[in-house]
């Protein structure tokens, strides 16, 4: 019988190739798909003995093998806040008290027995012994009762860097850090491939390096601590760039209200101290600005505060000689007193004694004025107020007060040094500068935000001009207590003259008193840290805010803020607007944030300026128009400009 030969089908041959073509392309276009992990993996891996390199960076991973007897909350936030970049993973595996229970009792018996033993031998008392045996029946006590849980606890953590040399010096910094507190780390030498699989957050402990711990203990690890400045009232200052958290605060719930600003010119000092005046005016609190530069004139308008012009040609006159109007009574008996010494200060600074004077070049700094000079001007300050009526009972205190002129009537017809000091201070009663602080006062403010402009004042009319409105605003502080802010803008001019820097050190000392923040605003670092009463005023600050500085200026700054290296690195390279924000004991990057409308009324930047007048002049008005809704909430009545 003949075998007849099968026929393949050539439909089904068709079939069959097709579906092989189909299966071919399916799998390139798989391959070619891109999933997460392909974003995520690095580009290479490569394991070394103690560290290894992830892409383009160096690592290295660390376990903690020691702890010290007794461990306080909070001992990982300086790991958790180190300016490095790190990856931490705990592992905490819970154990049966029963068991931990029947682990100490044979714990407690055999050191018991020990001790015994060495008793007997005439051996000297082991201290770690008699420490074990309190620590080991204390817990079988809290364990016994439920108020305590036994855990196995693992901490490990990866720390990265650009180059082995950076990566070195990051490992010796954090080691460094931990061996303070006691806690003792080690990198997982031959095992950092295990190391990196049990930090990455894949639950997989590799390394298996654990300590015991109690409740207790394993709570002071907490790990969200991470560096947080934002408390439930107080105003936005910006973001926090640690976290992107916000920084909200209130600068009176410190130790004072004081703050100072440091800034080299241009890197955002003046527009955040005005982000913060306009933000807390939002909360009732009332706001005094000296301004030397006619900055804040625009924002003043916005919310309908008071602008006040000094300078020779004005009609604006402040009286050093005024009293405060004080309800308090020891206030009321010690305000002539308090005055006086102020005018002591002042009348120096007017006479020319402020700057040094050296005797013949030999190095010899003279008192700005002899002792003779200092008591013949107390003895006519005395009697020039005696004159107007007025002494040290407050009842008198009511009267009109003298003037500078009346001063300089006393000295003149009084005996001693007398004429020659009206001499030196006749030009500011017929002289070049008369009228302007030798007339009774014209003005009496009664605004939320008073605006102090001295910028058309002659350089040497300038510090006493401050030191004049600082007395001004500190007499109305003590008159009426309310919740204020005082800015002193561009403050190292104060700084250069020895009255008038300790007067601002004497008002940033009692402001607290009188709920008063200073805020001191200075780019000349080195003038203002150089200056004994400069550094006494930031220490004496609980808020200060660091913007981009000067290379001259940041070795200053890093000595006296006590900051990292890498805080020091980064202080000369902020882009504006960016700072470190010091608040008590903590301190953050922070980036000061402003809506556009805020922007409009505060900013100085010429470019945006001009931007916002084009935009206005072709009817957009979709830009900052210079109002804020302020103005008929907190601020009712027109804008008083004294000119």
């Amino acid at each position: 019988m003949a075998r007849k030969d099968k026929q393949l089908d050539p439909v089904a041959l068709a079939q069959a190739q097709q579906a092989r073509e189909q299966a071919e392309v399916a799998a390139a276009f798989q391959k070619g798909i891109t999933a997460l992990r392909d974003f995520i993996a690095p580009s290479s891996i490569e394991f070394q003995g103690t560290y290894f390199q992830l892409g383009t960076r160096y690592a290295r991973t660390y376990y903690v093998y020691g702890y010290p007897r007794q461990i306080y909350t909070g001992w990982l936030s300086g790991l958790v806040n180190l300016d490095e970049i790190v990856d931490i993973s705990m592992y905490v595996y819970p154990v049966e008290s029963q068991v931990v229970l029947e682990n100490l009792r044979k714990k407690v018996t055999q050191l018991e027995a020990g001790i015994q033993i060495d008793s007997e031998k005439g051996r000297v008392r082991d201290p770690s012994k008699q420490a074990a045996i309190l620590d080991a029946e204390e817990m079988r006590d809290k364990l016994q009762v439920g108020e305590e849980r036994f855990f196995r606890f693992g901490l490990y953590f990866t720390v990265y860097a650009g180059s082995v040399e950076e990566l070195e010096f990051v490992s010796h910094k954090v080691e460094s850090m931990l061996g303070q507190q006691l806690v003792f780390s080690k990198p997982a030498s031959s095992q950092q491939e295990q190391g990196l699989n049990s930090v990455v957050p894949q639950m997989t402990d590799q390394l298996q390096i654990r300590r015991n711990m109690s409740t207790g203990a394993i709570s002071t690890s907490f790990p969200f601590t991470s560096a947080d400045l934002s408390q439930g009232n107080g105003i936005l200052y910006g973001i926090n760039m640690h976290n992107s958290g916000l920084v909200i605060f209130d600068r009176f719930s410190l130790e004072n209200g004081n703050s100072v600003v440091f800034a080299k010119s241009g890197a955002g000092k003046s527009f955040t101290v005005k982000l913060e005046a306009l933000r807390s005016m939002m909360l009732g609190t009332e706001v005094f600005i000296i301004d030397p530069e006619n900055e804040y004139e625009r924002m003043c308008d916005a919310v309908a505060g008071a602008y006040v012009r000094l300078s020779l040609n004005s009609a604006t006159r402040i009286n050093p000689f005024d009293l405060p109007k004080v309800v308090d009574t020891e206030e009321a008996d010690n305000a002539l007193r308090s005055n006086l010494i102020t005018l002591h200060g002042l009348l120096r600074l007017m006479m020319g004694g402020a700057q040094a004077q050296m005797q013949g070049g030999n190095g010899v700094i003279m008192p700005a004025l002899a002792p003779s000079e200092e008591a013949d001007l107390d003895a006519a300050l005395i009697e020039t107020y005696a004159k107007a009526g007025i002494t040290n009972d407050p009842l008198t205190h009511t009267s009109p007060p003298p003037t500078i002129a009346d001063l300089y009537d006393t000295l003149l017809h009084m005996g001693g040094t007398g004429p020659q000091l009206a001499q030196r201070l006749r030009k500011y009663t017929t002289g070049t500068f008369a009228g302007i602080f030798s007339q009774p006062s014209n003005i009496d403010i009664n605004n939320p935000l008073v605006v102090f402009n001295i910028r058309d004042l002659e350089d040497e009319l300038r510090p006493v001009a401050m030191y004049i409105v600082l007395n001004y605003i500190w007499n109305k502080t003590k008159s009426d207590q309310k919740k204020r802010i005082l800015i002193v803008d561009e403050a190292w001019q104060l700084m250069k003259y020895e009255d008038s820097a300790n007067f601002l050190f004497s008002l940033a000392k009692r402001a607290r008193k009188y709920n008063l923040g200073i805020t001191t605003i200075t780019q000349d670092v080195e003038d203002f840290m150089g200056s004994r009463m400069g550094r006494a005023i930031v220490a004496n600050a609980s808020m200060q805010l660091l913007l981009k500085q000067s290379p001259s200026a940041v070795d200053i700054l890093s000595d006296v803020f006590k900051l990292t290296s890498e805080e020091k690195k980064r202080l000369s390279q902020f882009p504006v607007g960016q700072g470190l924000f010091f608040a008590g004991q903590n301190h953050v990057h922070i980036q000061v944030v402003a809506s556009p409308t805020e922007t409009g009324l505060i900013t100085t930047n010429p470019a945006q300026i001009q931007a916002m007048q084009q935009a206005q002049a072709a009817g957009d008005f979709s830009q900052p128009n210079g109002t804020i809704d302020l103005q008929n909430q907190l601020m009712p009545g027109s804008t008083n400009n004294f000119s």
